[in-house]
């Protein structure tokens, strides 16, 4: 309705113009009042096909350098405009009209600079772009995007605007061009502590642990396959069956460790800490698979998901999806959710819990959740780099019920590989 009436008062002012100049020639006559008339004419007429022009019949595309990113990484992008008729246009102004998932900048991990402040890091994208078509058919500009946050973004509109030297007629457009950027979450390489990354190995290191097989007790035979060892040979069953056959050994089980990542919404809620539990559950699991652990993901917030990983592509590349899209919600507190959760869960598996949120609530489930597995891990990132005396007690306590307790700061998200110490 605004656009329409715009239209009709940029269209009655121009008729208006040449009206009026047209009696003033005719009532006033001689040369001069004839040569503004015939002067303004053409003006006139420009004014009135461009106010008429259908802008909507251009072909917009866009074209992404890349679809599929890191968080923090930028790319480049090529706005193709095509037009049916080559009509003049003095200029033309391109805007992308970015999501508001987009209205926020990833520095990796320069970003935890800003734990405390975390308002630093919003910033409103702007693109605009001016290009002088004039009677060609087809023009494209490109602009670069940087530092893009972690998330899948859905880019959908592109808005172009135009008009006339002097300013009176003034138009423009918002064509939909949908595309779709990926920005998946950074994987740190991560230093774990002795005692940490003694957890799925005992008393072995980890390097040792991937080179280690229980060859004492003898499940089967087979025949030989290359890359089994000498000393594997059952001679007596060689011989009897006239082609070389190994033993097979019974495998060792790797440990079992579940993930829980807290994706709850808080009043106080910082995206920046968020960000920071989320870059570590991702980059612990990398690390722990490193090692030779199977490890599992439970994500707690608007919605609970579960994915059993056990090193398989597939399921792992379901993972990173899903942490992609991930974002806080959920109106029940974390405590309550994990409460429900923990009858789908199997007992005796080691649990590391990695929130930035501890209340009364939570210390209560933890209790619970030691009865029944074999080992508690609590990953804790304050909302904004400082801890509470509430807290404090409720690390003195852990500490004392023999809770492995794993305080991150500000401090220890800056340094490169991420140190994961046990305190």
């Amino acid at each position: 309705m605004k656009e329409n009436l715009k239209f009709v008062g940029n269209f009655a002012f121009i008729i208006f113009l040449l009206v009026s100049l047209f009696a003033y020639a005719m009532f006033q006559g001689g040369f001069v009042s004839w040569f503004l008339f015939y002067s303004f004419l053409p003006l006139g007429i420009y004014h009135i096909s461009l106010l008429l022009y259908p802008m909507r019949n251009w072909k917009v595309s866009r074209k992404l350098s890349r679809h599929v990113i890191q968080a923090g990484d930028g790319i480049d992008v090529t706005i193709h405009v095509k037009r049916t008729i080559p009509f003049p246009l003095y200029f033309c102004v391109c805007e992308e009209v970015f999501p508001d998932s987009l209205h926020r900048i990833d520095s990796r991990k320069e970003k935890y600079r800003f734990m405390k402040n975390p308002e630093k890091l919003f910033k409103k994208r702007e693109i605009k772009r001016i290009v002088f078509p004039y009677f060609k058919k087809e023009f494209e500009l490109t602009y670069s995007m940087k530092q893009i946050p972690r998330g899948e973004h859905q880019l959908n509109d592109i808005r172009i605007r135009t008009g006339d030297v002097f300013g009176m007629v003034k138009k423009d457009f918002v064509f939909t061009v949908e595309d779709q950027l990926i920005a998946y979450p950074n994987a740190r390489p991560v230093k774990l502590d002795k005692q940490l990354s003694s957890f799925g190995q005992g008393s072995v290191s980890s390097t040792q642990s991937l080179q280690l097989k229980n060859t004492n007790v003898a499940t089967g035979i087979r025949e030989y396959m290359p890359g089994d060892k000498f000393s594997w040979i059952d001679w007596k069953q060689t011989a009897k069956k006239n082609t070389m056959i190994t033993k097979e050994f019974e495998q060792e089980k790797s440990t079992e460790i579940l993930l829980v990542l807290d994706s709850c919404s808080y009043e106080d809620g910082n995206h920046v800490t968020y960000e920071a539990t989320l870059e570590l559950t991702i980059s612990l699991m990398h690390e722990l698979q490193k090692q030779g652990s199977e490890v599992g993901l439970l994500t707690i917030g608007e919605e609970s998901v579960h994915v059993p990983v056990h090193n398989e592509p597939k399921k792992k590349e379901l993972v990173r999806q899903h942490l992609t899209r991930l974002q806080p919600g959920g109106v029940k507190p974390f405590s309550l959710k994990l409460k429900e959760e923990l009858i789908k869960l199997d007992s005796g598996n080691i649990v590391m819990l990695i929130t930035s949120n501890i209340d009364q609530g939570f210390n209560d489930m933890t209790k619970k959740l030691k009865q029944r597995m074999k080992r508690i891990v609590i990953l804790y990132v304050p909302t904004y780099g400082n801890i509470s005396e509430t807290e404090r007690i409720a690390l003195e306590r852990y500490r004392f019920e023999g809770v492995s307790f794993c305080l991150l700061t500000e401090a220890e998200f800056l340094t490169n590989p991420l140190e994961v110490s046990n305190i």
